[in-house]
């Protein structure tokens, strides 16, 4: 009974998701109008998913709303995105904390096998490969975790982290690659303050990456 409505909300979360990594990348630049029926017609859907979307980032203060004039995007600033991280890194932190004490050897075994194809396809120069298994990588520890609650708090976090741009933000594809070994050697150790340091930086890392590339394009206010 409820199929349309829920078929709706979803659309709208997808259109949310797309402004929202636009603006964390610059795609929407700080001051700019999101102009409704343009972006509509751009992503293929109606006007209503997309002022749908708007009016949930209004709510998260990504854009403000002007009367008259419509939703202008909000400067980010370098401690927006430092913070962001720094929560995401002391979640992830802590989830990798909790995985070195618990991951069963199949999955350290696995780590290492996605390790290696990270490592590959970063050398191939295929940002979206490394994305894919980068991602297979972070789930894999955040699952054997056994945190479903603190995992879920990670995903909200990362819902602001512009993954559609993974290969345009220089560094990236090379601290998938590089940022894991420390990692994966604390959980091998089975040290959960290793494994919590490491994770740690790697994320503060990639949000330090981030930080100078919006800085190079002048976005960051």
């Amino acid at each position: 009974m409820g199929r349309p409505t829920d078929d709706r909300q979803q659309l709208s979360e997808k259109v949310a998701a797309y402004i929202r990594e636009g603006i964390m990348a610059g795609e929407f630049r700080a001051g700019e109008f999101i102009r409704t029926e343009h972006l509509a017609r751009e992503l293929g859907v109606s006007p209503t998913p997309v002022r749908e979307a708007l009016m949930l980032l209004g709510s998260e203060g990504s854009v403000r709303w002007e009367p008259r004039r419509g939703y202008r995007v909000v400067p980010l600033t370098p401690r927006d995105i430092g913070d962001l991280f720094a929560v995401q890194a002391f979640i992830a932190g802590e989830l990798a904390a909790r995985a070195a004490v618990v991951l069963p050897d199949e999955d350290l075994a696995r780590l290492d096998e996605l390790q290696e194809l990270v490592v590959a396809a970063e050398k191939a120069g295929d940002a979206k490969l490394v994305d894919r298994h980068n991602h297979e990588m972070h789930r894999v520890i955040n699952k054997a975790s056994q945190s479903h609650r603190m995992a879920s708090l990670l995903s909200l976090t990362v819902n602001y982290v512009p993954l559609r741009f993974f290969g345009t933000i220089e560094g990236w594809p090379a601290a998938s690659a590089q940022d894991h070994l420390p990692v994966l050697a604390a959980l091998r150790a089975r040290d959960p303050d290793a494994a919590r340091t490491a994770m740690a930086e790697h994320i503060r890392h990639v949000g330090e990456l981030l930080v100078t590339h919006l800085k190079s394009r002048e976005i960051l206010g």
